[in-house]
């Protein structure tokens, strides 16, 4: 069976072609382009609790396109605007993870190898319209996908920073503690998350996977200063403009 393919490069186009997204590498004056963005909802106890939800129920997944990607640059401060149609935008800190090699149900066991690094992300909300979306019964588009909502740091290859199955999360707003927890308290791993997710989707190089926060998120306002930070990684900081 034949399959369709996307586009030939000598295609003629009735429109500029978009840019391709890419995010900056540590060490390196190369960068990582971006396919798709996956995020999982709900992937610490904690946070679970604070949003209504108890036990360890199967992860459950949605997208942001990836032109939403604020990229930034270790000891740079990136500015982010105060998005429209809001007034109750919310921080959530997350490791993020960088597909470097695709599938269709990859195993745990399997996981590790579709890797190719870690960055530190905030999957920003505009929690009010989330809210509306819950209530009805309808998608969380508007509440998670909007314009910059995915500001993420530099990412640092698998090969320097091996597997993160533990280290501390953080979100500071304006020098203050928000959120505090360890990648060890995630109720997916990475593994199980890729596992999960390579189930409903063949995950290809250039993906990359928001893998949720933990409790402490709250609203942030224009002129507050972000910084989220994993151990071992470098630091992403975020100005509300």
């Amino acid at each position: 069976m034949n399959h369709p393919t996307h586009m030939e490069n000598t295609v003629d186009l009735v429109i500029p072609s978009p840019p391709v997204t890419t995010l900056a590498v540590s060490g390196s004056h190369a960068r990582f382009p971006v396919r798709r963005i996956y995020c999982v909802a709900r992937n610490y106890v904690e946070h679970a609790i604070e949003m209504g939800d108890t036990g360890r129920e199967p992860p459950f997944f949605f997208t942001k396109p990836a032109d939403a990607t604020l990229p930034a640059l270790t000891g740079q401060v990136i500015d982010m605007p105060y998005p429209p149609m809001t007034s109750d935008l919310h921080h959530e800190v997350e490791l993020v993870v960088a597909i470097g090699k695709g599938g269709n149900d990859i195993s745990v066991a399997r996981a590790a190898e579709s890797i190719w690094g870690y960055a530190v992300g905030l999957d920003m909300t505009r929690r009010d319209l989330q809210a509306e979306a819950k209530k009805s019964g309808r998608p969380w588009c508007t509440a998670k996908a909007f314009d910059y909502s995915a500001p993420i740091g530099e990412l640092h290859a698998a090969s320097s920073t091996g597997a993160m199955v533990k280290g501390a999360i953080t979100l500071d707003v304006n020098g203050e503690r928000r959120q505090t927890g360890d990648l060890s308290q995630m109720i997916w791993n990475v593994s199980e998350t890729i596992e999960h997710l390579s189930r409903y989707f063949t995950l290809q190089p250039g993906d990359l996977i928001f893998t949720g926060t933990p409790a402490g998120v709250g609203p942030v306002h224009k002129g507050d200063l972000l910084e989220g930070q994993i151990e071992g990684m470098s630091s992403l900081k975020v100005k509300m403009v």
